[in-house]
């Protein structure tokens, strides 16, 4: 946003006053801490953005899809923006902070650009918010800091520790969430629907499930949980599921048939090479590639089931169409050697399916998988 081609109507409130607590770290510029209203902020912020030719600048391209998807949520009451974005004034302007004592003062923008340091997103999806309803979003509050005096360098420099310093949230740590707010407020599972994304939720409710199985128990890895015994991360697992969340029959039924589809496909591969679940942690199957492509084929396999009145939920089902398909699957392994049947999911070098580890490579192999298994029958 520009500082240029204001308003008249809005000039009050780019003059407006804002109490603040005021910082004077070691060695630093001062600091301001406050909140700012929406309205007083939108139109007068700048943001740095790079220059690689002039070297000048620092800030990353806009995404406006976060943008859009931010002021979606806003829009909706979904979310609020409880952290505080950092801007700069780059002059000592008078009368820019009046002290009242040691850390309190009064924090006038007096038309100043404010220099965005961190959270031109967020700012950009409440410019966004501002120029749609201006009624409704100007005076929404926005938690700042603001540093008076501060160089283009001394930004850059504290961009680079923000940005250099901070650590995303684990996917699992993120699924599991998610699935704990949606089931506590309907309103976000509704916006979850809409964006195509309550797969997430789902596949986190039958993940938790599944691990409590049988064949699953102490193999899949939560938040927090140690490596111990476990084959797969509890986001690989759900991650795996997207696919047949998406299909019509295994998407519409409920989580506890889901769960029991599940449970009996499993011990119906167990029954085929059982080897491989004995010593889970020797062999590919039950870790996040095995899992990725049998799931993926378990989507054939229903369908195949259902066409010769097969129970989905019978292990001795999945054993019948299961095992030419898995007792014929060879590869070669790292050695050269011919890898077949269980020994194909061996991990390291002595199986084969490693070979496989990519997302073409999986694609490849449950074509593979896929094309042995017998045909499906029209009457």
């Amino acid at each position: 946003m520009s500082a240029t081609n204001i308003s008249p109507e809005r000039q009050n409130a780019l003059d407006g006053e804002f109490r603040v607590a005021v910082r004077r770290p070691k060695n630093h510029v001062t600091q301001v801490v406050g909140v700012i209203s929406a309205g007083a902020l939108v139109d007068r912020y700048e943001v740095p953005q790079r220059d690689h030719r002039r070297k000048s600048g620092y800030q990353r391209p806009l995404v406006q899809s976060r943008v859009n998807k931010l002021a979606a949520d806003l829009r909706s009451g979904q979310v609020d923006i409880p952290t505080a974005v950092l801007l700069n004034i780059r002059t000592n302007a008078a009368g820019v902070l009046e002290e009242l004592d040691d850390s309190i003062g009064v924090f006038r923008p007096n038309g100043q650009p404010l220099y965005v340091v961190d959270g031109q997103h967020r700012l950009a999806a409440l410019a966004k918010l501002v120029e749609e309803d201006p009624a409704r979003w100007s005076d929404y509050e926005v938690s700042f800091v603001c540093m008076i005096g501060a160089s283009e360098l001394d930004e850059m420099r504290q961009f680079y520790v923000v940005n250099s310093t901070a650590k995303s949230v684990r996917t699992d740590l993120a699924l599991d969430l998610l699935k704990q707010q949606a089931e506590a407020d309907p309103t976000l599972m509704a916006s979850l629907i809409s964006k195509g994304e309550d797969w997430k939720v789902e596949g986190q409710r039958i993940t938790e499930s599944l691990a409590r199985t049988r064949l699953w128990k102490d193999r899949v890895r939560f938040p927090g949980d140690p490596k111990a015994e476990t084959t797969i991360g509890s986001a690989g697992m759900v991650s795996s599921l997207k696919q047949l969340l998406a299909t019509p029959y295994f998407g519409q039924i409920s989580t506890e048939n889901k769960l029991k589809i599940l449970e009996g496909y499993w011990e119906g591969i167990e029954q085929v090479i059982p080897e491989a679940f004995k010593e889970p942690g020797e062999y590919a199957i039950q870790k996040s590639g095995g899992v990725m492509i049998m799931h993926a084929l378990l989507v054939s396999v229903i369908e195949l089931l259902r066409s010769r009145g097969l129970s989905v939920i019978d292990p001795e089902s999945y054993a019948l169409v299961l095992e030419e398909p898995l007792l014929n699957l060879e590869g070669d392994n790292a050695e050269g050697e011919t890898a077949r049947g269980g020994d194909f999911w061996l991990a390291g070098v002595r199986g084969a399916a490693g070979s496989f580890s990519s997302n073409a490579g999986r694609r490849v192999l449950r074509s593979r998988l896929s094309t042995t298994l017998p045909a499906i029958e029209i009457e």
